[in-house]
């Protein structure tokens, strides 16, 4: 499976996972954002814990009838999404990695606390949190991508910081009424490029 492009290619990675341990919303918003900043890409939600996203068919059902053709690459472009259906990860490896072979992009949602495969093992995780003031900062190590929740600039962390959102994008985003400020997605576009091993 290639994971990945060589440090010469368009992008560092063709996959890449993405987890919010501390932030409902953001664990919501945060795989969309990544996704967008690729132009075409697939999420596929591995948090059976988490509220679903909108989709008839889910990653459950794929295990279950096998991916069609139609499900193994994009007929358009943009972000599209797989959701859970309730099923672990380790039950969706072989599914999972039918969808990476078609798709020119694809972000993996984890949950927190999974066990998985040893394919997955090889994705880099994406550690996602809001940056928050003062002694309410987040204690994440090594690089991360940052929400910021107020103007300003930003402090310097290790990692991606990214610009706020308004109370109508995140509206917008978590209704399927709205598409995410270009700004926010541009801001995204440096994390499929920093080393996250």
């Amino acid at each position: 499976m290639v994971w990945s492009r060589k440090p010469g290619g368009e992008w560092r990675y063709r996959v890449l996972g993405i987890r919010c341990a501390v932030d409902p919303v953001l664990h919501a918003l945060a795989p969309l954002g990544l996704a967008a900043a690729r132009g075409t890409a697939l999420v596929v939600d591995l948090d059976d814990e988490a509220p679903a996203y909108p989709g008839s068919t889910s990653l459950a059902k794929l295990v279950v009838s096998q991916p069609r053709l139609s499900h193994l690459r994009p007929h358009r472009p943009g972000v599209a999404m797989l959701p859970n259906g309730s099923v672990r990860p380790g039950e969706a490896a072989e599914v999972i990695e039918a969808l990476v072979a078609g798709w020119p992009a694809v972000v993996l949602r984890y949950g927190t606390g999974q066990s998985l495969p040893p394919v997955l093992l090889q994705v880099p995780v994406v550690p996602v949190a809001p940056l928050l003031p003062g002694f309410l900062h987040p204690p994440l190590t090594g690089a991360a991508v940052y929400q910021s929740l107020f103007s300003g600039p930003p402090p310097r962390l290790r990692g991606v910081v990214l610009p706020p959102l308004g109370r109508s994008h995140i509206q917008g985003m978590l209704t399927g009424r709205g598409f995410p400020p270009r700004r926010w997605v541009r801001a995204w576009e440096r994390v499929w490029e920093v080393s996250w091993r």
